[in-house]
């Protein structure tokens, strides 16, 4: 619901640069801030950085059996447990560690994955291996929902 909420711009969030709540679309406009072939994609991050959050936290929402197990699984990414906020990364591969740490949620999946596998293998700037040279715009996130 939080992710749903901060995409259809109906939850608010702190913008450091404005300095006040915001309720608008929070991801149209932003970048996948950091690439990782073979591992995963991340975005989220309204400053652009990685740095920026929703002022805000949310707990770790784990599903007893639910395992990184494959390319484009919708993650809240974080910095420890129960400290999630806006930023998510997708899957470009199965990441079995991430399971075994009990710690990153998964709440749904992304779609087609030959355009994670172009994002995730987008080249690396020199000075900082995790950014894409030429950022990956996100333009608009399409939310729709299936069984299972």
């Amino acid at each position: 619901a939080n992710f749903v909420g901060l995409a259809r711009g109906k939850r608010p969030f702190w913008d450091p640069r404005t300095a006040s709540w915001e309720t608008r679309p929070l991801f149209n406009g932003t970048t996948f801030h950091r690439v990782f072939p073979g591992f995963m994609i991340q975005g989220g991050c309204h400053v652009g950085d990685g740095s920026g959050d929703v002022g805000y936290t949310i707990p770790d929402e784990l599903v007893a059996g639910a395992a990184h197990d494959r390319a484009g699984l919708l993650c809240m990414a974080n910095k420890g447990p129960n400290t999630n906020g806006g930023q998510f990364f997708i899957l470009d591969a199965a990441a079995p560690h991430l399971t075994a740490m009990g710690t990153y949620s998964i709440f749904g999946a992304c779609k087609p994955v030959d355009v994670i596998h172009r994002i995730a293998g987008k080249p690396r700037s020199p000075v900082r291996a995790d950014r894409p040279v030429t950022p990956v715009l996100i333009k608009s996130v399409r939310i729709s929902r299936s069984e299972g």
